[in-house]
């Protein structure tokens, strides 16, 4: 049995629907941060980053929203989240993923958490202040040059699909009106009428 650590409105909403899309039996656990159970003692023994995602399997503890989401594409082949038979596409999700998780989400946490690079009150200001610019750049790329449409590799759904939707449905919140990237907002419509989604959502609200 899978457990899948999450905490509402964070990047594991990206894992939770990859499970759901999957057909996974699996168990969710929920976190509240508001409450810092992410640094309590019980939660730093699964995951010592003490951030989610975290998904508990029968051979140990998986973190990173990349890892997870591969992991859950090579476990159930049948769902077919990922080229699995194709090196090179497969490489490209694993790509577009590595974008998303090192880059877009960074940019998007110097407005929630610029404590985690600087002390200094101007400085934490600043990081805050141009988040909006750095996520807005990292969507025009995206929109630009790196989705393909109508899901981000083209016609198949894969497990990068979850993840930009995650991260998309931040836009409002860092100050990036969705408008101006329609591709983007269109997918961003088009994941959300989907079963899955709608059966994950509405745990992470």
């Amino acid at each position: 049995m899978l457990t899948l650590y999450y905490s509402p409105q964070s990047c594991a909403l990206a894992s939770h629907i990859a499970l759901q899309e999957a057909g996974a039996t699996y168990d969710a656990a929920r976190l509240d941060f508001s409450r810092e159970e992410q640094r309590q003692a019980a939660y730093l023994k699964i995951n010592p980053k003490g951030r989610v995602p975290a998904l508990a399997t029968d051979r140990g503890i998986l973190t990173e929203t990349p890892a997870i989401l591969f992991y859950i594409a090579q476990t159930y082949p049948q769902a077919r989240l990922a080229p699995l038979d194709d090196a090179f596409a497969l490489g490209r999700i694993q790509a577009f993923n590595s974008y998303l998780c090192s880059t877009v989400h960074v940019a998007h946490a110097h407005r929630m958490r610029a404590y985690r690079w600087a002390d200094d009150a101007a400085a934490q200001a600043e990081m805050k202040r141009k988040a909006t610019q750095n996520v807005a750049d990292c969507f025009a790329l995206i929109e630009s040059e790196m989705f393909t449409g109508p899901y981000v590799m083209g016609d198949a759904y894969t497990v990068a699909d979850p993840y930009l939707y995650t991260l998309a449905t931040w836009l409002e919140g860092d100050g990036v009106d969705p408008a101006r990237f329609p591709k983007i907002l269109a997918h961003r419509d088009r994941m959300a009428a989907r079963p899955a989604v709608k059966a994950v959502t509405a745990l992470h609200n």
